[in-house]
């Protein structure tokens, strides 16, 4: 799979990618948060699939990979995409494991870099706090990529570098994670965000 992206792009033919954000959600832990997976053709919107995960929970990796699986979209992507490394809140990415459930490279991507020692902070509110700490180490090194940061799991970061500019249309942030932000606020909230 990892060869077929790379060939993909030296011959320039499209990339599929799905990105995965989360829906505005409540405050409460354990409460419902709805995720949005956007399905791009580079950065043309080709489907769309809405699942939903625990506020900070641990369910979100698997659910993310039933979700992709469960779809007829599964057999076409050739990345997945995740904006940053947790939904609803705490609810940790296992970015190694989803790349390995799934067969593809997966790629977390932050607007800004994260505040590694708030977030660790966070963590120790919870019980689980090594299990998910591990977590947060198993995601890698943090690479810059112009306007956004990444990590990456199943390809070099260089490939993943080379996918970003393929699938970022107005230089912020990849398409399929834009319009994800955009539809999850919309179906939520009765419109979409400024924050995309």
């Amino acid at each position: 799979m990892v060869r077929a992206l790379e060939e993909l792009l030296r011959l320039k033919k499209t990339i599929r990618v799905i990105g995965f954000d989360d829906a505005p959600f409540q405050k409460e832990r354990g409460s419902p948060v709805k995720i949005a997976g956007v399905v791009c053709s580079d950065t043309r919107f080709e489907g769309m699939i809405w699942g939903e995960v625990t506020k900070d929970g641990t369910d979100a990796t698997e659910i993310i990979v039933k979700l992709l699986q469960g779809s007829k979209f599964y057999e076409q992507i050739n990345v997945v995409l995740i904006d940053g490394i947790a939904v609803g809140g705490f609810n940790i990415i296992d970015l190694p494991g989803l790349s390995n459930d799934l067969n593809r490279p997966c790629l977390a991507v932050m607007r800004k870099y994260p505040d590694l020692q708030a977030v660790n902070k966070a963590l120790m509110n919870f019980s689980d706090y090594q299990q998910r700490k591990q977590l947060l180490v198993n995601a890698g090194k943090i690479y810059n990529h112009h306007t956004f940061y990444f990590q990456v799991s199943g390809c070099k970061p260089d490939t993943a570098a080379n996918v970003l500019n393929h699938i970022t249309d107005r230089g912020h942030v990849p398409e399929a994670l834009r319009l994800a932000h955009l539809i999850g606020a919309a179906i939520m909230t009765g419109e979409s965000s400024s924050r995309a």
